[in-house]
């Protein structure tokens, strides 16, 4: 009767070591605010329109939404401050969660999610596709309030 109440006792004490261990955790990610450039620019109504291509490997993506080549210019991280490994890595986890979420339009906004997109974690698409592509899905995670992975959107 000792052994098992002794065992009963790890079990709780174990628990509530987990319980506090994943407290601390969550506690502390927490999404950078919007700031005023980041709202000018998720409130602006007219097109922007940007072309993401590789012309050797004959790959674009064209993204048409207002406000996004103004924040890519003004808030965005500058070239060069993430690796195209860093990216590369990001953008696979993104798009494969985006496509995941244009199959399910009952549960995701199919307004948001429209259209899947094809990327192979294989190609090397170059350092500029995925910088514009990545810095798209920060883009659309800090205007959405999405979350597309296990990443708080920040910048």
């Amino acid at each position: 009767m000792v052994m098992l109440i002794k065992s009963f006792l790890k079990i709780i004490a174990f628990i509530i070591v987990m319980a506090l261990a994943i407290g601390s955790c969550t506690g502390t990610k927490q999404a950078v605010e919007v700031t005023d450039q980041e709202k000018m620019a998720f409130n602006q109504k007219e097109g922007d329109t940007i072309t993401i291509a590789n012309e050797s490997l004959e790959y674009d993506i064209i993204i048409i939404e207002p406000g996004f080549n103004f924040w890519l210019q003004s808030v965005a991280k500058p070239r060069q401050y993430y690796s195209q490994s860093f990216m590369e890595n990001r953008n696979n986890i993104y798009v494969r969660e985006w496509n995941a979420r244009v199959l399910q339009p009952q549960r995701f906004g199919p307004n948001l999610y429209e259209l899947q997109i094809n990327y192979d974690p294989q190609t090397d698409y170059g350092y500029e596709v995925n910088y514009q592509l990545y810095n798209y899905f920060i883009y659309f995670k800090r205007k959405y309030n999405q979350r597309l992975g296990p990443f708080v959107p920040r910048i």
